[in-house]
């Protein structure tokens, strides 16, 4: 257990700092869930902007590296073009 009073905090603000990372992925992978099953063409390419903007912003937050949402995003416009 912590001692230093600069330990219980930053035992406190990583517990908060894990929490909304935590929220911001699964919000994400939600998303993706949802929009991967989309089936007319018209609507997701209305909802592509949306999720590349959701997965940049988490780059922008390091909760995920760059060359995944680089693969993500190439996988989510292959997929609207396959349509």
């Amino acid at each position: 257990m912590a001692h230093h009073t600069s330990a219980k905090k930053r035992i406190r603000s990583t517990e908060k700092r894990r929490v909304e990372n935590r929220y911001y992925a699964k919000t994400m992978r939600n998303a993706l869930r949802d929009f991967r099953a989309l089936e007319d063409k018209t609507v997701a390419t209305e909802k592509l902007p949306k999720m590349v903007s959701i997965i940049d912003k988490l780059v922008k937050r390091s909760i995920i590296h760059k060359n995944k949402a680089s693969n993500l995003k190439s996988k989510l416009m292959r997929q609207v073009n396959a349509m």
